[in-house]
């Protein structure tokens, strides 16, 4: 068994694209879900995907693990971690890390787990920043720190955020001094066509 699984969030609904699932978009003919695989740096094997509130049929094709959120209530990335954390821990033998993406994310670091593997000894949670801006959604959690966040959400009781969380654990910022960002998500079809001159 693999000591770290990964983690795609990949229920958001889309709407400020037109309700398009960011999942299946392609740029550089390529589904995002398929350039997040391939630069996770994780064996597909053990990549889960938290699909939030979608169907999961709208994922039939894909070979990974497809996680809801644990609750019916839409509170974001949050939500997807708790439900990615649940399905780790029923695994007969749990992993010791998770590292966790937004699936919307096309230029992840190739080295985004490397580099964040070097730093989380010593951490309960590392996460990405970039100057002053941070990326609670692009991290790698000590499976153990967040093991009781299933519980939480369904008891109604997680923080409020990843942003939170990152705070609670003393999760410590790992720096990409890189540009053009390789964290730049996609959220609206100017963001679109702006990632997508850069090329593949």
């Amino acid at each position: 068994m693999s000591a770290t699984f990964g983690a795609i969030i990949a229920g958001g609904q889309g709407q400020r694209l037109g309700g398009v699932r960011k999942a299946h978009l392609k740029l550089g003919g390529v589904r995002l879900l398929d350039r997040v695989v391939a630069r996770l740096g994780v064996d597909p094997a053990n990549i889960i995907v938290a699909i939030g509130q979608l169907p999961a049929a709208a994922f039939a094709a894909d070979n990974f693990a497809l996680v809801p959120d644990l609750t019916d209530t839409n509170i974001g990335p949050l939500a997807g971690l708790a439900a990615a954390v649940d399905y780790c821990l029923r695994l007969d033998t749990p992993p010791i890390f998770l590292i966790s993406s937004a699936v919307d994310i096309p230029f992840l670091p190739h080295d985004f787990l490397s580099r964040l593997s070097e730093e989380i000894p010593g951490h309960a949670a590392v996460f990405a920043q970039i100057g002053d801006q941070f990326y609670p959604t692009n991290a790698l959690w000590r499976l153990g720190a967040i093991a009781t966040l299933p519980a939480q959400m369904r008891r109604g009781a997680a923080p409020k955020s990843l942003k939170q969380l990152l705070r609670d654990l003393g999760a410590s910022p790992v720096d990409w001094p890189i540009k053009p960002n390789p964290f730049a998500n996609i959220n609206t079809m100017t963001d679109l066509l702006a990632l997508s001159r850069l090329g593949n």
